[in-house]
């Protein structure tokens, strides 16, 4: 018995240490060097230190989803649109093409103004008769000398040099502007411009021959020579197509844009007024030639002039732009050799269609 006594009595003991230990532990901590116990410390700044899942977002995480742009917000929208990249000098202007909308506007003018002018090769229009007892002093009064006199044989051709020599211009000028300005871009658009004048001045003409279908001042001379035959008929339909004067319309437009541009990129030399002068005195030749030759009343090629004049001062003018966008094509070029040794070149046209 005093064994089994004893046994018992060290479990109880052992039990009893057990239930102090906590107390002892929580009376009497124990204590570590004074430095250890700073640098363990948790710091102000030190965000995993601090962190607790109690603990709110830091100012800096607030800012981060705030910058989050919406994917459907409009700064987020992206356009193939060309953008300003610089502003352009003082002093210069710049000229904005869209190849596809005016490519299709010049060839749809093209193509109505060919149009128009098989219809009128075909004769099955009939030309307007002058009747047998007209009098011709009821025309206009600056219209009237031109059916009084003989045409002369030679005025048509010369009018068309001076038609011919203002087209050329037409041609040249875009590359010695893109020379002058060490461009293809300029050239290009400068191209685009005097195109796109002249096949809307092309269009606009043969509409207007069209509809008015005026006599020619020859179709009232021959009217007048064969005066009093009951059979006598005009067949011609190009005989009553006097209003306007296409080579006049072409003439001025051609010389209204290159004075329009000129003036836009040298306007303190002495260039522009050069070419205002030169496009006035080949427009007034060529009107005057196709009156003497009986072409044209003095009122048809004053109303193409003004309207070629028109035309080409508008054009341009809905192009000019003061802001260089970026290019809408890229054109390039690389000379190559064939397996022949023959030279040759690759031409490269890019951009945004």
């Amino acid at each position: 018995m005093p064994i089994l006594h004893r046994r018992a009595v060290a479990p109880m003991i052992a039990l009893g240490a057990l239930a102090w230990s906590p107390q002892i532990a929580h009376a009497e901590p124990l204590t570590e060097p004074a430095s250890s116990a700073a640098a363990d410390a948790p710091k102000p700044n030190d965000a995993a230190s601090t962190y607790s899942p109690s603990t709110k977002a830091s100012p800096a995480t607030d800012a981060t989803k705030a910058e989050v742009v919406p994917t459907k917000a409009p700064e987020r929208k992206v356009s193939l649109e060309p953008k300003q990249v610089e502003v352009a000098p003082t002093g210069r202007t710049t000229f904005d093409i869209d190849p596809i909308a005016d490519s299709a506007m010049i060839a749809v003018s093209l193509g109505f103004a060919g149009t128009l002018e098989l219809v009128n090769s075909t004769g099955e229009i009939r030309p307007q008769q002058i009747s047998s007892d007209f009098d011709t002093s009821k025309l206009i009064a600056i219209d009237r000398g031109v059916v009084r006199r003989k045409p002369d044989p030679n005025a048509s051709g010369y009018s068309t040099i001076g038609l011919g020599a203002a087209v050329a211009f037409a041609f040249i000028d875009p590359i010695l502007s893109g020379m002058r300005e060490k461009s293809v871009q300029t050239g290009l658009a400068d191209a685009f411009m005097y195109s796109e004048a002249l096949s809307f001045t092309m269009a606009m003409t043969n509409i207007v021959k069209m509809a008015v279908r005026r006599p020619r001042p020859i179709a009232y001379i021959d009217a007048a020579q064969h005066q009093g035959e009951t059979g006598y008929t005009n067949t011609s339909t190009d005989s009553a197509l006097s209003f306007f004067s296409g080579h006049s319309a072409i003439t001025a437009t051609v010389g209204a844009t290159a004075t329009y541009l000129a003036f836009a990129r040298a306007p303190h030399t002495a260039r522009p007024w050069i070419t205002l002068l030169i496009g006035t005195a080949v427009t007034t030749f060529v009107s005057i030639e196709r009156v003497r030759a009986g072409r044209h009343f003095p009122t048809d090629v004053i109303a193409g002039s003004i309207a070629g004049a028109g035309i080409g001062l508008v054009v341009p003018h809905l192009h000019r732009t003061e802001e260089i966008k970026q290019r809408r094509i890229w054109v390039g070029f690389a000379p190559l050799n064939n397996y022949e040794g023959e030279r040759g070149g690759l031409l490269n046209v890019s951009g945004m269609f």
